[in-house]
């Protein structure tokens, strides 16, 4: 087995020449640098040999303690930034930074994409280097993803609005908390209530991951993936998906920067 952590542009010649050897293949995100290399390196797969992608946040423990109260997601914000560096320019920062929130979203909502928006801006590199996504799902609800790497901090936080209640989750931090109104309690029309009054009907549960590193769960994951001990966690199929979104975004973002030039012109 190989781990692939090329430039992203290197990733489907890499994989394809291991996967034609049989050879298991974790590929760091994204998966490839347009669909049609994606296709390619999942064609490229005999039905036993193992990819799986490198979306390292499915394995995050603020994530894993988060998913027993994780239900029917209305709307999700999430917010991940990070200070400029060399690393992962050669793509846009939908590609090098979004994409994890992509995959966690789409994996957490397990319905389709059917509406998009997306604005951004280059500012230290030709591509974009900020960005924002509005999601929209099939059946209902909401996803609003900022990701920015010309920030003065690194911040990668999550919050979860659903009928059972609010989470909040700092992916950095490895923890996060669930808030919902006490069993039983219900508030009369017209009713109202104060600061104080809302701390007695609300339950606050704290989470707390299990402190372990996320790669390494990561790389274990894999290895039982190899040894038929697990089904793969994040798939081939997976990577693709979230490829396929992030650069639709990148798409609508390229067209909103060239309708504003021309504006300006």
């Amino acid at each position: 087995a190989v781990v692939i952590a090329v430039p992203t542009v290197s990733h489907e010649s890499v994989a394809v020449r291991a996967l034609e050897r049989g050879i298991h293949v974790l590929i760091e995100k994204p998966i490839a640098p347009t669909i049609e290399a994606a296709d390619a390196i999942l064609a490229a797969a005999g039905p036993g040999t193992r990819v799986q992608i490198g979306h390292v946040e499915r394995f995050n423990g603020a994530i894993r303690a988060a998913e027993p109260y994780l239900d029917e997601l209305l709307f999700v914000e999430s917010h991940r930034l990070a200070p400029f560096g060399p690393r992962g320019t050669d793509v846009a920062v939908v590609l090098d930074l979004m994409i994890h929130d992509l995959d966690l979203v789409m994996s957490l909502a397990r319905r389709p994409v059917t509406g998009l928006a997306a604005a951004g801006v280059p500012v230290l590199t030709p591509s974009p280097d900020i960005a924002n996504a509005r999601l929209e799902f099939e059946g209902g609800g909401v996803a609003n993803l900022t990701a920015s790497r010309v920030s003065m901090e690194r911040l990668r936080k999550f919050r979860f609005f659903q009928p059972s209640g609010y989470l909040s989750l700092d992916l950095a931090a490895g923890r996060g908390e669930f808030l919902r109104l006490r069993e039983g309690f219900e508030l009369e029309p017209g009713g109202h209530l104060d600061a104080a009054s809302l701390l007695s009907v609300v339950e606050r549960i704290e989470l707390e991951g299990d402190g372990r590193e996320p790669l390494l769960s990561e790389l274990e994951s894999f290895v039982a993936a190899i040894r038929g001990e697990a089904p793969v966690k994040v798939s081939g199929e997976d990577g693709r998906r979230a490829l396929g979104v992030a650069l639709e975004i990148v798409d609508r973002i390229e067209r909103h920067v060239a309708d504003t030039n021309t504006a300006r012109a």
